[in-house]
């Protein structure tokens, strides 16, 4: 079944979500599927349940052909290498943002068989894991949206700073 996707600025949106502890009951089994069929629908590239209006601690994502189910992720590694990319949002439809996100990241997470596992993503993976956890984390792409201009800014005074 497709689902809603909230739209910026839905206050549901700013919910910070709350571990799930059975990850293969069947409400959470088909509410991930259901997200996998709206995430797919939507064409996006991920979907965090607040996006859904759901405050459980689970996102999908499907990069290169491959398909994640990530449940009560956590971020455990950031590489120190940051890159600056437009990135979009379902919850901001047709709006694309430069972002400043870590290059690689390691997450620990459930999957779907409720297994605990761990996943490396670089560059686009590495993009769509931070941008998800972020949305279970109540932090909208807007928010980062403000810190990226700010480095960018610095980063330019440095460089005219050093020309002169």
């Amino acid at each position: 079944m497709k689902l809603t996707i909230l739209k910026n600025p839905n206050p549901l949106l700013r919910v910070k979500t709350v571990k799930i502890k059975n990850p293969l009951a069947k409400e959470v089994q088909e509410f991930v599927l259901n997200m996998i069929e709206t995430m797919y629908a939507n064409n996006g590239v991920g979907l965090a349940a607040t996006q859904v209006g759901s405050n459980l601690r689970v996102c999908v994502i499907e990069t290169e052909g491959v398909q994640y189910v990530l449940i009560n992720p956590q971020i455990t590694a950031k590489s120190k290498i940051k890159v600056i990319s437009e990135e979009g949002c379902l919850s901001f439809p047709g709006k694309f943002f430069p972002i400043s996100r870590h290059r690689e990241v390691q997450v620990r997470y459930v999957d779907q068989n409720g297994k605990a596992s761990k996943l490396k993503g670089r560059d686009l993976l590495s993009r769509a894991i931070q941008h998800e956890l972020d949305h279970l984390d109540g932090v909208l792409i807007i928010d980062r949206v403000k810190k990226t201009k700010k480095k960018i800014i610095d980063n330019k005074s440095t460089s005219l700073s050093s020309r002169t």
